[in-house]
């Protein structure tokens, strides 16, 4: 049986749609990372303690994953285009709040709105290219999307100390809420609806059909993967300012360039991913990228234990480590989403908030477990690692038709 194409009346294949798809994706991150610099700066404006601020980030991960499960259904039931214009919308409202916010509580609830609008993109981005590709053509096109999407974490970083010494903390939202009305501008001037044609055949529930997918046989052993490396991500997110400034003395606006050179070997290896797939499927490149991840997982873990090679020894592999990602997310989501063409929204809804999920609770591990070292945030990324590289053998191979 064949799924139905649908008609699209704009480009699919200009570098404008890659552009605006990795842009989407990448609203998570830019939102997270932008505005690290400042969390000593609105504790004081704010008169919040550290706890609370962090707080903010919390929330942002808790919106993030309520959202794509939300939107997965609404993209599936309405197409991907007019959802996306309101998510946006819902972003840019959000992070007016956020500039404007007079507490830690009020910010921390703003920063919650801004996640549900923002999520609407990452979920109708994954879809999109399930919508429009499948197989390795599919883990081809996400891993353009990732050479969009890895500028996020390279430049936010430093975008943020630069906004923060120009305007202050609370234009970083500001330029977020910018951002937001860029994004959805493009969006309405180039994004086609990709969503197949609703068929007259009763619909399941929303969230019997998101219990189905992860069930189904190809989907659990991917999407843990994905999610479990992503959670070896925050845990490094989570623990290395302390790491690296506090713990070796790195200055902060130096701190920017480490964080954006893993990000830059994150982006390099998703387009190394794109040539090697036409060599090698996408199960079999996964499966080595996870294993490079799980060796750099434990190499760290012995630099924390034994102080060997120092500050060095700890960025090269963690910088392994954060590449190995770029082959990672783009396979596993791929193949995750492959045998779900019909229901692309809400396996992208599954899939991120799973992400998501597994990401806050990593982030909260390793700030629960700070003992004054590097090994909690080395232990979070290895546990991370090994988890996904045991998940792949939960893949099934569903029958060949």
């Amino acid at each position: 049986m064949t799924t139905a194409t649908p008609k699209l009346s704009r480009s699919t294949e200009g570098p404008g749609l890659l552009l605006l798809l990795g842009a989407l994706i990448g609203f998570g991150p830019l939102s997270i990372d932008m505005y690290l610099p400042a969390f000593p700066s609105i504790s004081e404006s704010l008169h919040a303690t550290a706890g609370e601020v962090e707080r903010t980030l919390a929330t942002f991960f808790a919106g993030l994953a309520v959202g794509q499960l939300l939107s997965g259904p609404v993209s599936d039931r309405f197409g991907r285009t007019k959802p996306l214009y309101a998510g946006l919308l819902l972003y840019v409202l959000g992070s007016i709040g956020c500039a404007t916010a007079p507490s830690a509580e009020v910010l921390a609830a703003c920063r919650f709105v801004q996640a549900l609008g923002g999520s609407v993109g990452m979920v109708t981005s994954r879809a999109v290219v399930r919508d429009l590709h499948s197989g390795a053509a599919a883990a081809r096109m996400m891993s353009r999307l990732v050479l969009v999407m890895g500028l996020a974490p390279v430049l936010a970083p430093l975008l943020g100390g630069w906004v923060l010494r120009a305007a202050g903390w609370r234009a970083i939202f500001g330029s977020h809420a910018v951002i937001g009305l860029i994004a959805l501008g493009a969006a309405f001037a180039i994004l086609p609806e990709t969503a197949p044609p609703r068929s007259g055949a009763p619909r399941s529930r929303p969230f019997q059909a998101m219990w189905g997918i992860t069930k189904a046989p190809d989907f659990l052993g991917p999407a843990l993967a994905a999610g479990l490396s992503q959670a070896g991500m925050f845990a490094y997110i989570s623990g290395s300012p302390f790491v690296f400034i506090t713990l070796h003395g790195v200055k902060p606006e130096h701190f920017g360039w480490f964080f954006g050179a893993n990000a830059a070997g994150l982006v390099a290896v998703s387009q190394l991913n794109h040539w090697l797939l036409a060599r090698a499927s996408p199960e079999r490149v996964l499966k080595q990228a996870v294993r490079i991840a799980a060796l750099a997982g434990l190499a760290l873990v012995a630099v924390a234990a034994t102080g060997f090679g120092g500050l060095w020894s700890i960025a090269l592999s963690l910088f392994v480590f954060v590449s190995s990602l770029g082959a990672i997310t783009p396979n596993a989501t791929a193949l995750a989403m492959e045998q779900h063409a019909k229901q692309a929204g809400i396996a992208s809804a599954v899939l991120g908030a799973l992400q998501f999920l597994l990401a806050a609770g990593a982030s909260a591990a390793v700030s629960a477990s700070h003992d004054g070292t590097a090994r909690p945030m080395a232990l979070g990324v290895a546990i991370a690692a090994l988890l996904a590289l045991g998940a792949l053998g939960l893949t099934k191979r569903a029958p060949k038709p």
